[in-house]
């Protein structure tokens, strides 16, 4: 069941979260947002750390994808190394 509630924006461009939804989703102090705004709609979408097993399963898809491609790790290093030389 959704909760509704009502809030201000401060002259400092702050939004209060009404406690009785942040106590409903669980949010803490220090949670971040991602904040989309379109028309008049403001959107918060709650950033979270991704699962580790989802994070294992990217980075195994990403190397299976770069053996496929033929990428080296020197290929990686050396493109690290042209970005930080353009800086």
């Amino acid at each position: 069941m959704s909760v509704i509630a009502t809030t201000k924006l401060s002259s400092r461009g702050q939004v209060v979260i009404p406690e009785e939804v942040r106590t409903r989703l669980g949010l803490q102090p220090g949670a971040q947002f991602v904040v989309v705004g379109e028309g008049d709609v403001v959107v918060l979408r709650l950033v979270s750390a991704p699962d580790l097993d989802d994070l294992d399963a990217l980075l195994a898809e990403a190397r299976s994808q770069a053996r496929r491609a033929g990428l080296k790790r020197s290929d990686v290093a050396a493109a690290i190394q042209q970005v930080r030389d353009r800086r």
